[in-house]
């Protein structure tokens, strides 16, 4: 059954690729990127209808959508991925605490990219978090790893959760850790964080920035104050 739904998602995938959708894929990253060429639509759609008939069938269990998962994710293809983890995220009502280990390795062994990344993290990997907040733990020790993606992964997984107004204290711990972080995509997504946070908690944020705005990147600090009122963010632009 996985063998047949696999191939059969593959090649719907492959028969929706769209050729505009394709030679614009470069434009988007730095790294080389293995990818059909399908619209995000189109893979959303994909992703919705296999889960409905796996539903139907009575195989959209947590145990098998994640051997689905790893199943699709071996090919290195975005789009599988995506559809990979949309169904990961479809089943968040009966994730299990060792499903965090699950998406630790998702993301060291195929997580190569920022869509990727974010993919999983902001919805699959934040709603584990609410669920199971003791793991923010883990987010921090990601936030010391070797690995660019999971440092990455550390702090866009607090996004959704940040935008709700949860996790304050960790938000700010997490992107200490990140602060001088010489990844370009990891001062992006940890200041694509702090922006998050700012919308419930905006004078916090606005005290955390003027803090540490001297030993902040700039493309950190552009991406945290972005939603700013215009006064505070001239404020923080002031050398």
């Amino acid at each position: 059954m996985q063998t047949y739904i696999v191939s059969r998602v593959r090649q719907d995938l492959t028969g929706s690729v769209d050729d505009k959708t394709k030679n614009s894929y470069s434009r988007f990253f730095k790294e080389e990127v293995k990818c059909h060429g399908v619209k995000s639509a189109a893979v959303g759609k994909i992703a919705k209808d296999y889960f409905k008939e796996l539903k139907s069938a009575g195989q959209a269990d947590r145990e098998n959508i994640f051997a689905l998962g790893e199943a699709l994710l071996q090919s290195d293809y975005c789009e599988e991925a995506f559809v990979a983890f949309e169904w990961a995220y479809m089943v968040r009502a009966e994730y299990t605490e060792a499903d965090f280990f699950v998406f630790e390795h998702w993301v060291e062994n195929y997580v190569n990219n920022w869509a990727k990344c974010d993919t999983l993290c902001n919805h699959a990997v934040g709603s584990f978090i609410e669920k199971f907040p003791s793991y923010i733990e883990n987010l921090k020790l990601w936030a010391q790893s070797d690995n660019r993606w999971l440092r990455r992964a550390s702090a866009v997984t607090l996004i959704l959760p940040a935008r709700k107004g949860l996790f304050l204290p960790e938000v700010f711990e997490i992107s200490d850790l990140l602060l001088k972080d010489e990844d370009d995509l990891v001062r992006k997504g940890y200041g694509w964080m702090l922006k998050e946070a700012s919308k419930p908690h905006l004078q916090e944020v606005f005290n955390y920035v003027m803090k540490n705005k001297k030993e902040m990147p700039r493309t950190s600090l552009r991406y945290a104050i972005e939603k700013f009122p215009a006064d505070l963010r001239a404020r923080a632009m002031e050398k």
